[in-house]
């Protein structure tokens, strides 16, 4: 069963479900994501991989289940949760630097409809936090053109697609004060694909007047 001491902060955090509501499946997924939010908050781990090794962490080597495996939106409700309790003091003001910055990036790069996305986006940015960008050209050797003309050192990686069953996408990565900055190099056919979230509730992706939006709360 559950130990509720086990994950530190859990217990009293999570009224909304009682020790009687939880199934063992339950329990097992939201003491994974508990793990998995800290190890994203303090080392900046993937999800994919801050899930992986919270699973190990909970259950040891053996096989896991899928179905207690938490998702992403379960896991970074659990960041945000992190964040609030233990990293008040500075994850706030890490949060506006990389808005700001990420902003500044964006407003440079406007002719390739910039759209930010990742941790500066939802608000769980911390320390080892980059900020991730998608753009939207008719030709990458435009953008990568663009950065050299800027004496833009960069390097060259790929991206998973957003979309499923696409080949991956260029991505260019480079330092902005001493930030990441990765730029993922989509086509304009796929800006309408992009702009539809696959989930309502979660937002995204956000193009530049969005982020700007942020960026003027965030300064409130």
């Amino acid at each position: 069963m559950f130990d509720f001491t086990r994950a530190g902060w859990f217990y009293g955090y999570h009224s909304r479900m009682t020790k009687e509501t939880y199934t063992e499946a339950d329990a097992l997924r939201m003491e994974i994501a508990v793990a998995a939010a800290k190890l994203i908050a303090e080392e900046g781990l993937s999800y994919a991989t801050a899930k992986r090794k919270a699973a190990r962490q909970v259950l040891g080597e053996g096989r896991v289940s899928h179905d207690v495996l938490p998702g992403n939106a379960l896991i970074e409700e659990e960041v945000r949760i992190y964040n609030e309790l233990f990293l008040s003091d500075s994850q706030p003001a890490r949060l506006r630097r990389l808005r700001q910055l990420a902003l500044e990036v964006m407003e440079e790069l406007a002719q390739f409809d910039p759209y930010l996305t990742g941790a500066v986006l939802n608000g769980t940015a911390g320390e080892h936090s980059d900020i991730y960008l998608q753009l939207f050209a008719d030709n990458p050797k435009e953008v990568e053109m663009f950065l050299l003309n800027r004496n833009v050192n960069f390097d060259v990686s790929e991206t998973p697609h957003f979309r499923p069953h696409r080949p991956p996408v260029e991505t260019l990565s480079f330092l902005r004060e001493g930030e990441g900055v990765h730029l993922a190099l989509y086509s304009h056919d796929d800006l309408r694909g992009a702009v539809r979230a696959r989930d309502e509730r979660r937002l995204e992706r956000a193009n530049l007047e969005m982020v700007r939006s942020l960026v003027a709360e965030d300064e409130r």
